[in-house]
């Protein structure tokens, strides 16, 4: 089911939705349908602002704003630090060692919190998709990372099963009330906060957002900022990936 959903919404978001949509207005443009080229060329204007940094930074910040950066000595303290994966691939048969992904501050800033005695230990929350050949789930391979920047191995808790937001909140939970916690400082990136906090509060915890990895910066205008650029397209996905599963709850 998640192989599907997977490819669900790859077909959807963008840039494959916008280039069926354009393909389908190719088609009925040449059937002879008025409103073929007005789809064709509608799609592929959208793909266009979706790709500029203007309309990226503008998309991505909308979700980033509510959680902006905070220092670790300024948060509460709390039961356990929750991050979730996403930050980096575990070691597969082509490369022996994790690959740290663009999300990788999540476990960076999760071990600042740890450091800043803002909770006693540290949950990882994260599997491997089952189609891959990964080696280790993300929690595993995390925990070596943890380990590496200075954090005793015993104060890390590991949940390897979740493949998404709505398993990483239930499958942690069973965990932590397991512990006794109540209460959890939940690292993720500033892009994904809003649906996972949703899931975990879901759950009955008391959630305390401790946002990282955030990507927008303050950008002066200028012409550049409305060329399509693929960094910025794939920004552009993201973002609209977090509001659809947002609202399709997971």
């Amino acid at each position: 089911m998640e192989y599907v959903d997977k490819i669900l919404t790859a077909l959807v978001l963008p840039p494959a939705g916008l280039v069926l949509l354009a393909a389908i207005g190719l088609l009925l443009a040449w059937r002879g349908w008025r409103s073929g080229p007005w789809l064709g060329g509608s799609a592929l204007l959208v793909l266009w602002l979706l790709a500029t940094p203007a309309v990226s930074d503008l998309l991505r910040f909308s979700l980033e704003r509510r959680f902006p950066p905070q220092e670790p000595a300024s948060l509460p303290t709390a039961d356990a630090i929750v991050v979730l994966g996403g930050g980096l691939t575990p070691s597969n048969r082509r490369n022996p060692v994790p690959n740290l992904g663009r999300a990788a501050d999540r476990y960076w800033h999760a071990f600042r919190l740890w450091r800043a005695g803002r909770a006693p230990e540290i949950l990882i929350s994260g599997g491997a998709l089952p189609w891959t050949d990964a080696s280790a789930s993300e929690a595993e391979a995390a925990l070596d990372l943890l380990v590496d920047f200075g954090m005793p191995a015993r104060r890390v808790l590991l949940e390897p099963g979740s493949l998404n937001t709505r398993q990483n909140a239930d499958l942690s939970v069973e965990i932590l009330r397991g512990r006794g916690a109540t209460r959890i400082l939940l690292v993720t990136s500033a892009l994904h906060m809003r649906r996972a906090l949703v899931q975990f509060e879901r759950t009955g915890l008391e959630v305390i957002p401790a946002a990282t990895d955030h990507e927008v910066a303050d950008q002066p205008p200028g012409l550049l900022r409305w060329l399509p650029d693929s960094e910025a397209l794939d920004g552009s996905r993201r973002a609209l990936k977090e509001y659809l599963g947002h609202a399709l709850g997971k």
